[in-house]
């Protein structure tokens, strides 16, 4: 795959940037009440959509659990830009700061900054926990930014930002979606679609210097990673908003056909990317199966 001259690559990020970005203190009405009826995410994207226990659900209800399920999928989202702007802050600091390439890091980093706090936003609009991941996982989390390096850590971040991407795109399509949560993901694909870019062409630069010893760690690293933020984006928390027991719940979601088709689904475009770039295999087949994004 044919990478392009970081330093260009960097100044054109850095005009896009400069051209095209939102404050989302400004840009979304956050005075506006939400709509009545409408759900949070697209029903047929809610976890348990398909199973007796979402059969089960009056409607209410279901709308209801979106309303959780998004609470969830952008608190985690909030975490993962944390771990994401550390881990661009350790790139800089070790990097010449009057290149563009570390100028853009930076502005990414400001980039995310606002995404965090436009998540943080969305969830005390809707009236929801901020869930995050579960606890075990946010203890994990703290060790990324420093085991995490090269390929496996732009791995990580796409695999992150693509599958919340996709997902993202479809909601913003849809009209049965709050005009809310519309907006916020219509700011965030505009302005990932960047990160996305520098991202890629970092992860094909590590991989084209990266020594051949190193190539077992940084895909069971990255295969680990992914399955950590998959499994991680709804808590099994926002089922006892809707009366159900949680662990029941989480069992009934993980092993849904159709949740696990919606993680397939939604990572599609980075798992080919990486399979291409070499990065998927042993070790780590076990934690890619277990992260819903291949069969």
């Amino acid at each position: 795959m044919k990478v392009a001259d970081r330093e260009k690559t960097a100044e054109r990020l850095l005009k896009s940037s400069a051209d095209k970005f939102y404050d989302p203190e400004v840009d979304i009405d956050w005075s506006a009440p939400l709509v009545e009826g409408k759900f949070f995410v697209p029903e047929h994207r809610i976890s348990l959509y398909g199973t007796s226990l979402y059969d089960s659900l009056t409607h209410e209800q279901r709308i209801e659990l979106s309303k959780h399920e998004l609470a969830s999928v952008a608190s985690v989202g909030l975490w993962f830009e944390l771990l994401l702007m550390q881990m661009l802050v350790k790139v800089v600091y070790n990097t010449d700061p009057t290149t563009r390439h570390a100028q853009y890091a930076l502005t990414e980093v400001a980039d995310e900054c606002r995404h965090s706090t436009m998540f943080a936003r969305l969830v005390e609009h809707v009236g929801c926990p901020a869930y995050g991941p579960v606890r075990q996982v946010h203890r994990l989390g703290k060790l990324l930014p420093t085991v995490g390096y090269g390929p496996a850590m732009y791995g990580s971040i796409l695999v992150a930002e693509e599958v919340l991407d996709r997902l993202q795109r479809e909601a913003m399509a849809d009209e049965n979606v709050q005009p809310v949560v519309r907006m916020v993901n219509r700011i965030h694909v505009l302005e990932e679609a960047r990160h996305v870019r520098f991202a890629r062409e970092e992860l094909l630069r590590g991989r084209a210097e990266l020594r051949s010893f190193e190539l077992p760690y940084q895909k069971w690293l990255l295969a680990n990673v992914s399955m950590m933020v998959t499994r991680s984006i709804i808590n099994p928390a926002v089922y006892a908003a809707v009366g159900l027991d949680p662990v029941v719940a989480r069992r009934a979601a993980m092993g849904n056909p159709a949740y696990q088709e919606t993680m397939r689904w939604s990572g599609e475009r980075i798992m080919s990317f990486l399979s291409e770039a070499g990065l998927v295999g042993k070790p780590g087949m076990r934690a890619w199966r277990r992260s819903f994004l291949i069969g």
